[in-house]
């Protein structure tokens, strides 16, 4: 029997690891995969007990973007359409997840690999990481990975990246915001790890509205923006797990999570 398109663990703290996993065509995101990537992230909103989410990749590549040879098979204007869009809802899925999706990204991450990338709420590459949004060097503007892009990097920065197709390293994508850290050789599961512990060791629903607000307030104006941090952020204080860990900082003792959502 072939293996899954995406590989769903779950540990004991609810930390989720979904892994592309077609590494022989380096998880280059046709339909079939882009329905199993859906369908996992689906599986993740209906899980309360998740903490956060790791999304990696098997083999030699994170996600070389979308199957080019799938998409030159049915050229048409519907087709088109439709898997952009569908390709849009997964990304976007993503984002609307209640809990921090880390990219644990290795090799290259190009394109429609790049997007996914930014469309994590975080990421932690390895020291020979590179990225690229490179649809212009085959006549095709990286149109959809640059409404993530632009939303993780300078707007200088990002055009250079999208109209030269250019790969940037690991670390200067830490430097332009698009990736959090850069691992050392061999370490790349320890920084992911790590990351994903400071993470499970907070109350998940401040967390969840806390990632919810911070989306939402990015695409409107300052004055909406604080209203709506304000309303947010008074709600998140009646909430018991803000009275816990109040009540423990004036205690001066550790906040006891165990029993609030």
């Amino acid at each position: 029997m072939e293996e899954p398109l995406v590989l769903h663990d779950r540990d004991e703290r609810g930390v989720v690891t979904l892994t592309l996993n077609r590494p022989q065509a380096f998880n280059a995101l046709s339909e079939a995969m882009l329905d199993a990537l859906g369908e996992a992230v689906d599986r993740v909103a209906d899980d309360e007990a998740v903490r956060a989410v790791v999304l990696g990749a098997a083999g030699k590549a994170f996600c070389a973007g979308h199957d080019l040879k799938e998409m030159r098979a049915e050229p048409s204007l519907e087709y088109y359409q439709r898997l952009f869009a569908q390709c849009t809802d997964v990304m976007l899925a993503l984002q609307r997840l209640p809990v921090p999706v880390i990219a644990r990204v290795h090799g290259l991450a190009t394109a429609a690999g790049c997007q996914l990338v930014a469309m994590c709420d975080l990421a932690v590459a390895s020291h020979d990481a590179r990225f690229a949004v490179s649809g212009i060097n085959v006549g095709l503007f990286c149109a959809t990975p640059g409404v993530a892009l632009t939303r993780n990097v300078p707007r200088k920065a990002a055009f250079e990246m999208l109209v030269t197709g250019d790969f940037v390293s690991a670390e200067q994508a830490r430097a332009l915001g698009l990736i959090n850290r850069v691992a050392a050789p061999g370490t790349l599961d320890d920084e992911v790890e790590a990351l994903a512990a400071r993470i499970v060791g907070k109350p998940r629903a401040a967390v969840a509205a806390g990632k919810a607000l911070f989306y939402r307030q990015l695409e409107v104006g300052i004055e909406p923006a604080y209203a709506d941090a304000g309303a947010t952020m008074a709600h998140n204080m009646m909430h018991s797990c803000a009275l816990e860990g109040v009540q423990a900082f004036i205690e001066k003792r550790a906040p006891d999570w165990s029993s609030t959502p």
